[in-house]
């Protein structure tokens, strides 16, 4: 944290009230935002650049040649210095299905470092994709190691893995369910819905239950029939969250201008769904359990299927701005002000008094000079 007040200035600063000229941040030694001056006394001058609320990942694996299955501070360092690189203040790690122990040693880690700080991208806590999914939808997930849903099973995570256990995504025509997310949501974890064949009303009624969203819409799920309108339809007409990766492999850009007209800016969160192979050069990975081989960007199991991403969510906001025609200032909001109210961070996602110090410095064209977390200038 910075041991005197700070004053940054930048060319244009996106604080909440809009667009600011010339304006000046001031950083206090707790690493939160104390004042925004419109041309006041600085500290710093960054130049001919553009402040902006720090990107937040919120469903991310990997990146680097790195994974948070690895289990290892090192990689979750890795991980946390390779997208400080790209824009990302603030992630989730996230988990894959895989045998119980692996799952564990994951969940054990993430607690651990997020107790003794990572070096670049705050780790906001532990994501667990699986294992209660349905196998008509594993998409990447092994279907040997998926299981029943188990409220003694949960509370055996939440014990491992204590409060930095953050959400829990789940099949909701699993039996149970509806007693399992009522159980969480009691707990303060956040439920999503994914890798599901559930009808649209399972859907509905696990959404009623306190289901919170839908974990990367259209991937993994029954998709949107006229008469059959599954995961897909209930998501897009029900006040819930929707996570896209918009990637443009995963989600044709139409699919997600639709998904953006059924819910609105609001609901729309755009994720990377990002595995170790994220920066590094074509050739085979692993993603859990799984071989998987990347070419030209694209990962993909031994069977064909997609198996996460390689995006930056800085590239995210660009596919956004361009596909859905949406001024800079919204497009941004989607990866930043949407996360961060979808996992109840009151304290990210804007720049505002009161708020952390966590920035994406960007250049007009989109790209980024550099990150800021909590105070610190992280050094890539």
């Amino acid at each position: 944290m910075p041991c005197k007040p700070l004053r940054l200035r930048a060319a244009r600063v996106l604080a909440e009230q809009g667009w600011l000229e010339h304006a000046v941040v001031e950083i206090d030694a707790a690493g939160l935002i104390a004042a925004i001056v419109p041309q006041g006394e600085f500290d710093l001058d960054l130049g001919p650049v553009w402040l902006m609320p720090a990107l937040i990942d919120s469903h991310v694996h990997g990146a680097a040649g790195f994974d948070t299955m690895d289990a290892s501070s090192e990689a979750l360092d890795q991980i946390s210095m390779h997208f400080a690189r790209f824009g990302v203040g603030a992630f989730l790690a996230t988990t894959v299905t895989a045998p119980l122990p692996a799952i564990e040693a994951a969940l054990r880690e993430v607690k651990a470092s997020r107790e003794r700080g990572l070096p670049g991208a705050e780790l906001i806590g532990s994501y667990l994709e699986g294992p209660y999914f349905t196998a008509k939808c594993c998409g990447a997930h092994p279907i040997q190691w998926m299981r029943p849903l188990d409220i003694a099973e949960l509370q055996h995570w939440l014990d491992i893995a204590g409060d930095s256990l953050h959400t829990v995504a789940l099949a909701p025509e699993l039996a149970g369910s509806d007693e399992a997310i009522a159980w969480l949501r009691r707990k303060g974890i956040r439920v999503l819905i994914g890798h599901s064949d559930a009808s649209y009303d399972q859907t509905r009624q696990a959404l009623h239950a306190g289901a919170q969203g839908i974990v990367h819409c259209y991937n993994g799920m029954r998709g949107l029939h006229h008469r059959d309108p599954g995961v897909v339809g209930a998501g897009l007409t029900s006040p819930c969250d929707i996570e896209m990766i918009a990637d443009g492999h995963h989600v044709h850009p139409a699919a997600v201008q639709i998904a953006l007209s059924c819910c609105g800016e609001e609901r729309l969160v755009l994720i990377t769904d990002a595995m170790r192979a994220t920066g590094m050069a074509d050739g085979p990975y692993e993603l859990g359990e799984m071989h998987v081989t990347m070419q030209n960007g694209v990962v993909r199991t031994e069977a064909g299927g997609l198996a996460g991403s390689t995006l930056h969510l800085i590239d995210a906001v660009r596919h956004a701005k361009e596909w859905l025609g949406l001024p800079l200032e919204r497009a941004w909001a989607l990866a930043s002000r949407n996360p961060a109210r979808s996992m109840g961070l009151t304290d990210l996602g804007r720049i505002a008094i009161g708020k952390k110090a966590s920035f994406t410095v960007i250049t007009p064209e989109l790209e980024v000079v550099e990150t800021w977390v909590k105070g610190v200038r992280i050094v890539c």
